[in-house]
C-alpha cells in the first residue's frame, strides 16, 4: 500500500505476455506491433511471427528464448516480454516475471486455460502481478467465451491469486485479424481497447530517478564484439553511458566497472542509449564477468538487491567429438575444442545449462532443465553445423538428508475419453501417481499424475501411439521426492552393421522378417552402427550390404521380386529416448545415426567380458 501512495511514471508500462503453444499471443503481439508502426522483413512483405525469430521456434510453434520489444501507443511506451511456456525454459520466466508489472493472460476461446498456462500464471500470481484476461480466437467455431472465462476464473482461484488480482479486466480479441473488444459480440476496427485497457489497469513502475542506482541482471546476452551483455530493469536511479558502477551479488565482491554502452528497445530493435531512468529495461555492454541475478549500482552508495533462485538441472547428457569413419563429411565444425567453445558460448546466455568437461578430455557432460532444452540446444548446433555424438539421458540425483533423491514432474494429459484406458495403462507401468481426473463435457478427459523425470523419458512418443496424435501433454518441476523403484521396461536388442559398405534391398529382404529397419537400400553404413531393432532380447551383428550372388543357373525363386518395408525415421528427440548406455547418436547437419560407443565389434566383446 505504501509503493501505491509513492509517484509513478505514466509514459511507461512493463509487461509480460503468458500463453499455452498455438493459443495465438506471437499473433498478437505481431499485430500490435504493426498497428503502432508496421513492420516488414527485408523482402518488403509484412513479417509473420515476427516475435518467434527463430527457425525452431517457427518451426515448433514455440516461444524458446524470451524477447522484450516496445510499442508507442499515443504518449505511452509499452514495454512487452514474451516468455517461454515450456516448463523446460522455466528459469527464462521466473526471471523475466521480476522485469514487470503486469501479465496479459492470452487463453484460446474454444480450448480455455490450458496446462502451460498454469505453470507460468502461478509464478506470476505468486510475485502479485496485475493480469489483465485477453480472450483471442472468439471467431473459432463452437468458442464459448463465457464458459472459458468461467474456467479462467476457477484456475485463479485455484492457484490462490488475491481478490485484487481476482477483480481482473477482461478483453475479447482476435488476433490475427487485429481487433479487441469490450464484448464478445461486438467487432471493433483495431487493438485500440487494448492498449486503453493495459494503460489504465497496469501500474506504472515507481519514479525513483533521484535514489541510488539499483538494476537486477535478469537475462544474459552475449556479443562477439563486447562480451556479455547484461539485461535488467532499472528498480531505481538512473544509468549513463559510460558511466563508473558497482557490480555485486550476494555471494560476491562488489567490482567496479565501466558501462561502454547502454541500449534501450525501439520496436524489435536495441537502440543505442545516453541515459536510462528507473523503470527503464535496458541492455548493458562493458560489465566483465556479469551474472544473472547480480546487482548494478552506482559507486558511490553501493548496494545488492535480492538475488534471483535458478532452478537446478534435472538431466544430463555426454556430447562427444564424432570419431566415426563418416566424420568431417557434412559438417564444418568436428573437433572436441569447437564443440568446446560453442558449449560455453551457449553458457554464456543460457543460464539453466551447466556444462563440465569430462576426464582425459573424453568429451563433455552437460546437464539442463529437460529433454526439450538439450534437444533444442543439440539441434541448433546441428544447424549451425557442428557433427558431435550424444549419449542416452541420465536423471541428476542427489542426497537429502541422508536419503537420495530424485527429480519429479508434475503431469497433465488431455486426451479423448476412448483412450483412457491405454493411458492409465502406460502411466500405471511407469509407477506415475494419479492425483486428479475430470472428464470434460466435450468427451475429452484431463489426468494429473506426479512421475519421476526417469519415468517420463520415452513417454512422449508412447502417449502420442496411445491417442493417435490427438493428445495434448505437459510437464513441470514438482520438487524431489525419494528414489523410486521404477526401471524402465527394457528395449529389444539391435541389428549391428558387420562391415562398412552401402546397403542392398536383398540382405535388407531377409533382416526385415527379424525386425524392424531403420535403413534404406543404397545407404552407406559403417561397421558398429546400429540399423534396426531386433524381435528379441539380443544384439545381432549382421551384414545389410550383401549382395545378392550371381549365377549362370536359372531358378523359379531366384528372381522373385523383393517387398521391402519402409524403414523407421526417428527424430532427434526420439533417437534420444532410444539410444542405450552403450549406444549414442550421431548428429550431423544433414543426418542422425544411431551406432555403439565401442565400433568395433571384437573390442566390444572384449570390454562386456571385461565389464562382466
Amino acid at each position: 500500500m505504501q509503493q501505491d501512495k509513492l509517484k509513478r511514471r505514466t509514459d511507461l508500462r512493463n509487461i509480460a505476455i503468458i500463453a499455452h503453444v498455438d493459443h495465438g499471443k506471437t499473433t498478437l503481439v505481431d499485430a500490435m506491433l504493426k498497428q503502432t508502426g508496421a513492420f516488414h522483413d527485408k523482402s518488403g512483405e509484412e513479417a509473420i511471427c515476427i516475435m518467434d525469430s527463430n527457425d525452431l521456434e517457427k518451426e515448433r510453434g514455440i516461444t524458446i528464448l524470451s524477447k522484450n520489444t516496445s510499442v508507442r501507443y499515443k504518449d505511452t511506451t509499452i514495454h512487452i516480454v514474451d516468455t517461454p511456456g515450456h516448463a523446460d525454459f522455466g528459469s527464462e520466466v521466473e526471471r523475466v516475471l521480476r522485469m514487470v508489472d503486469g501479465v496479459l493472460l492470452l487463453v484460446d476461446a474454444l480450448d480455455g486455460p490450458m496446462p502451460q498456462t498454469r505453470f507460468v500464471l502461478k509464478k506470476s500470481l505468486a510475485l502479485g502481478l496485475r493480469p489483465i484476461v485477453v480472450v483471442n480466437k472468439i471467431d473459432r467455431t463452437n468458442c464459448d467465451p463465457h464458459g472459458t472465462l468461467d474456467k479462467v476464473f476457477a484456475l485463479f482461484m485455484e492457484l490462490g491469486a488475491s481478490d485484487a488480482q481476482l477483480d481482473f479486466p477482461v478483453v475479447y480479441a482476435v488476433g490475427r485479424d487485429g481487433w479487441a473488444s469490450p464484448d464478445h459480440k461486438e467487432k471493433r476496427e483495431d487493438l485500440s481497447y487494448l492498449f486503453e485497457t493495459i494503460i489504465k489497469n497496469v501500474p506504472g513502475p515507481l519514479d525513483l530517478d533521484d535514489s541510488p542506482l539499483r538494476l537486477l541482471v535478469t537475462i544474459l546476452d552475449y556479443s562477439s564484439y563486447t562480451g556479455r551483455i547484461g539485461i535488467g530493469r532499472i528498480v531505481q536511479g538512473k544509468i549513463l553511458s559510460g558511466q563508473q558502477v558497482s557490480v555485486a551479488s550476494e555471494k560476491t565482491p562488489a567490482v567496479t566497472r565501466k558501462v561502454m554502452q547502454l541500449m534501450g528497445y525501439k520496436g524489435l530493435e536495441r537502440i543505442v542509449i545516453k541515459e536510462a531512468r528507473s523503470g527503464d529495461i535496458v541492455a548493458i555492454a562493458g560489465l566483465e564477468g556479469i551474472e544473472v541475478g547480480d546487482t548494478v549500482s552506482s559507486v558511490e552508495f553501493p548496494g545488492v538487491l535480492p538475488g534471483l533462485d535458478i532452478e537446478l538441472p534435472t538431466l544430463f547428457m555426454e556430447f562427444y567429438a564424432n570419431d566415426g569413419p563418416f566424420s568431417g563429411r557434412e559438417g564444418k565444425f568436428v573437433t572436441a575444442t569447437q564443440i568446446r567453445d560453442r558449449l560455453l558460448r551457449e553458457q554464456q546466455t543460457n543460464v539453466g545449462l551447466k556444462i563440465e568437461e569430462l576426464p582425459n578430455g573424453a568429451g563433455f557432460k552437460v546437464a539442463g532443465r529437460g529433454e526439450l532444452h538439450l534437444s533444442v540446444l543439440i539441434e541448433t548446433m546441428r544447424r549451425e553445423g557442428y557433427e558431435l555424438c550424444v549419449s542416452k539421458m541420465v536423471v541428476i540425483t542427489h542426497e537429502e538428508n541422508g536419503v537420495s533423491v530424485e527429480p519429479v514432474e508434475s503431469l497433465i494429459l488431455d486426451a479423448p475419453a476412448e483412450y483412457q484406458g491405454a493411458v492409465m495403462n502406460g502411466l500405471g507401468a511407469r509407477g506415475a501417481q494419479m492425483k486428479n481426473m475430470v472428464i470434460g463435457e466435450d468427451g475429452r478427459v484431463r489426468f494429473e499424475y506426479v512421475i519421476s523425470s526417469r519415468a517420463l523419458i520415452g513417454f512422449k512418443s508412447e502417449f502420442m501411439s496411445f491417442t493417435r496424435g490427438s493428445g495434448l501433454m505437459h510437464h513441470s518441476f514438482h520438487g524431489f521426492l525419494p528414489e523410486g523403484k521404477f526401471q524402465p521396461p527394457k528395449r529389444n536388442g539391435v541389428f549391428i552393421a558387420k562391415e562398412t559398405g552401402t546397403t542392398a534391398g536383398y540382405s535388407i529382404n531377409g533382416l526385415q522378417d527379424h525386425g524392424v529397419m531403420f535403413i534404406s537400400p543404397n545407404q552407406e553404413v559403417y561397421a558398429g552402427q546400429i540399423v534396426g531393432e531386433h524381435c528379441r532380447g539380443n544384439d545381432l551383428v549382421t551384414n545389410p550390404c550383401k549382395e545378392k550372388k550371381q549365377t549362370n543357373m536359372r531358378s523359379s525363386t531366384s528372381d522373385m521380386s523383393i517387398m521391402l518395408i519402409p524403414p523407421r525415421v526417428m527424430s532427434l528427440e526420439q533417437a534420444i529416448e532410444y539410444v542405450e548406455e552403450d549406444e549414442v547418436v550421431e548428429v550431423t547437419p544433414k543426418s542422425l545415426r544411431l551406432r555403439k560407443k565401442v565400433l568395433d565389434h571384437s573390442n566390444r566383446k572384449r570390454s562386456e567380458k571385461t565389464d562382466d
